[in-house]
């Protein structure tokens, strides 16, 4: 009997075709750039062996429900794992997939040029030379602060956070620090970061980096009280989730510092904050494209289909054990 897939997004070609060419493997899709709408996705789960789904997709008890006891597998298109019920899927001896490392490089890149960009005013700058603001060349007008003799702290030294760090070290940076569920001296040692308290990086970074997973432990771990403790000319960059900063926290340290309500309104992911704009030129706010690549889609199909393939197989499910930092 052919197995069933189904996919939750239109994912690129060439990934799709790993799965509808295979020897009985037959492929369901919602074919939109857009999420699936919650009744498609518990319809179309119904009576599948295998499940590719995104990181927008909340993959809970109901949902396995839905499938029934024939799903074997589930991969997502992410190297985060957070929507989904790990421990109802364990229950079930379900096998997961996930795309670790897939985009370490292109994650890192994207922290880097936001964190040049905030600490160099760049939108802002653009902004001034399209509006006819910039007239001439003046001593201390858009200055800004640079990396070099600066402080790095970066929340996990995972396999993004030792990208990002490997791609500032040249900047001249002066020191790196680092916080995360524990010390790690062997990564550590490439860029000799010293390991501290989330307090303690807070307040010595110049700039602050969160590479981390959201976990329990993790979630709103940035929060009024971190923010407080970071000096007032930190540049703060989260390319984890957004849920690892309390958003309410960061607005109201924020607003301390700028006073100006609409400038830091401007500053929080839209997303998250229904009072978010996205007009202050201060702010880079990039969307997911940014680090986005194709290749992560063909390389999560082709691993979804490898463990569907032993899911089906007589050997036991793969135990799910997920890296805790990205």
């Amino acid at each position: 009997m052919a197995m069933s897939v189904f996919v939750t997004r239109r994912i690129p070609a060439e990934g799709l075709r790993v799965l509808s060419q295979a020897s009985g493997c037959r492929v369901q899709q919602w074919d939109s750039e857009e999420p699936v709408p919650r009744a498609e996705l518990l319809a179309g789960v119904a009576g599948a062996q295998g499940l590719l789904c995104l990181l927008s997709d909340r993959i809970d008890r109901e949902v396995l429900d839905a499938a029934g006891p024939g799903l074997k597998v589930i991969s997502t298109l992410s190297v985060g794992f957070d929507h989904l019920a790990l421990d109802e899927i364990k229950k079930r001896g379900i096998r997961v997939g996930y795309t670790p490392d897939v985009l370490t490089d292109a994650t890192a890149e994207l922290s880097v040029a936001l964190l040049l960009s905030a600490c160099r005013r760049l939108p802002e700058a653009a902004q001034q030379v399209r509006s006819g603001g910039w007239t001439t060349w003046k001593p201390l007008w858009m200055c800004g602060h640079g990396l070099s003799d600066s402080t790095v702290g970066i929340i996990g030294l995972g396999r993004i956070g030792q990208a990002v760090a490997r791609r500032l070290k040249p900047f001249g940076v002066r020191k790196f620090l680092y916080t995360g569920s524990g010390p790690k001296p062997e990564s550590a040692a490439e860029f000799g970061a010293e390991f501290v308290p989330l307090a303690r990086l807070a307040e010595e970074s110049d700039f602050v980096v969160v590479t981390c997973a959201l976990t329990p432990a993790t979630q709103g771990m940035c929060n009024k009280d971190f923010f407080g403790r970071m000096k007032k000319t930190s540049v703060f960059v989260n390319t984890s989730r957004g849920a690892v900063v309390n958003q309410e926290g960061l607005y109201k340290a924020l607003l301390g510092c700028s006073g100006t309500p609409e400038r830091v309104r401007a500053l929080l992911p839209l997303s998250l904050c229904p009072w978010a704009l996205s007009s202050d030129p201060g702010c880079p706010l990039p969307a997911q494209g940014g680090c986005g690549e194709p290749g992560g889609s063909v390389q999560g199909t082709a691993g979804m289909l490898r463990h569907t393939r032993e899911g089906q197989s007589s050997a036991p499910p793969v135990p799910v054990s997920l890296c805790p930092e990205q």
